[in-house]
């Protein structure tokens, strides 16, 4: 059979293609661009320290941690690669010394959207998140350490609260930098080579807002702000390794008040393998087990490999710990250290009277209790360990026996899988 003209030619493009991508290798050039793989899982966990003012007025200190889970469930022709995503985010504020922390699964969103080569997306306007979407974008031609490039994104806002309920865009042109090679060192010893690169944009927008929807809310009618991206590329896999953002942005009302937001995020790309599976399930269980540990289940969940420690003890109506389970949770530490995913921890009480409030405290405390214990001991850092509690609103046992008491007072630890 014969090769159409359009088939030839089409061969020859790639084979000019490949002669120039391996000359400009040879002479210190790199084509920056994104690889995907089908079945690839990866974790990006961003941690925000913000500082607010509302009309030059202080307001307590923000800390925002955001966890994205992203499966590439696609890679079609183009070598784009399709993602489905779930956003979690946790946010704490801090005022005279205290600390409140909202439940995750309040933050919680899902995505999908396609992303090509040179990391721009196509992605349906009923998703929010990502909220900065087409960063980095890397030109089609190879580069080298000082060159510099100009690409064109922007931001997805959220403004459901002023009944705006697709995202709101507000566009930028990022300034490009190829600074630097640099060798980076995991903890394993491992190392490679990573690019250098530094992203800076400004914002400046005017939204169009409904007359009506100024009744009852303030939504905001200009934005402006300034971004300073450092990432950290590993070319070799095509991907983020990581990258720190300092920002500044103001939001000017309908009814003229000033928000300024301004602060430094840090984030972390990883890759997680999935481990609540039945194989993961009878191993778990089996090691528990034999380290003699009681009152411990394995069970396999939607969000990951799930291990319940139930009739979990501390002292009298306190979240703090008793020996006993500090001792269980060292034992137990060894497995969970054989496992490199984020870990969720979620505290549960007994109902015992009609106090649901104190219910949910306690629990968010004890739940907070235990992951402190896993950070102290090094089981993983605070960027990879979350908390949640439900106080007594998830029972598993009869809260009218202490035997059903005993089981709802439980402690869940979740390697997580999304």
């Amino acid at each position: 059979m014969k090769k159409s003209m359009f088939a030839v030619t089409g061969i020859l493009f790639t084979i000019v293609l490949s002669l120039q991508s391996a000359f400009a290798q040879e002479n210190g050039k790199k084509v920056l661009q994104f690889k995907y793989k089908k079945g690839d899982r990866f974790s990006l966990v961003s941690k925000v320290e913000e500082d607010v003012r509302a009309n030059g007025k202080p307001l307590p200190h923000m800390t925002i941690l955001n966890r994205v889970s992203m499966e590439t469930t696609n890679v079609d022709d183009k070598g784009r690669g399709f993602f489905e995503a779930t956003f979690r985010t946790t946010e704490s504020f801090s005022e005279f010394g205290f600390a409140q922390s909202v439940d995750w699964e309040n933050f919680e969103s899902e995505s999908k959207y396609w992303r090509d080569k040179t990391g721009k997306f196509d992605i349906s306007s009923e998703y929010l998140m990502p909220i900065v979407r087409d960063m980095p974008v890397f030109p089609e031609t190879p580069v080298s350490v000082g060159d510099t490039w100009q690409a064109d994104g922007y931001e997805a806002e959220d403004f459901r609260r002023f009944n705006v309920q697709e995202p709101v865009k507000v566009p930028f042109t990022a300034n490009y930098k190829y600074e630097r090679d640099e060798t980076f060192t995991d903890e394993n010893g491992n190392s490679k080579e990573l690019q250098i690169i530094k992203a800076q944009y400004k914002l400046m927008h005017i939204s169009e807002i409904d007359e009506f929807s100024t009744v009852l809310a303030d939504p905001p009618v200009s934005t402006m702000g300034i971004s300073s991206r450092t990432i950290y590329w590993d070319n070799e896999r095509g991907q983020i390794q990581k990258y720190i953002e300092d920002f500044r942005i103001t939001l000017e009302t309908a009814k003229g008040n000033i928000f300024v937001f301004s602060g430094r995020t840090t984030a972390e790309v990883t890759n997680f393998e999935q481990t609540a599976t039945e194989d993961n399930v009878k191993i778990v269980q089996t090691k528990v087990n034999e380290l003699g540990l009681e009152d411990i289940s394995v069970a396999k969940t939607d969000k990951g490999l799930q291990i319940s420690i139930e009739n979990i003890q501390f002292e009298p109506d306190s979240a703090v710990l008793r020996y006993s389970e500090q001792k269980k949770l060292r034992e137990l530490s060894k497995i969970l250290k054989s496992y490199q995913n984020d870990i969720l921890v979620t505290g549960h009480t007994a109902r015992v009277d009609d106090n649901e409030e104190e219910c949910q405290t306690l629990s968010e405390e004890r739940a907070n209790s235990v992951a402190n214990f896993l950070m102290k001991i090094r089981v993983r850092n605070r960027e990879h360990i979350y908390t949640e509690g439900f106080g007594s609103k998830r029972p598993i046992g009869d809260n009218a026996t202490e035997e059903g008491r005993k089981k709802n007072r439980r402690v869940e630890i979740t390697i997580l899988d999304k």
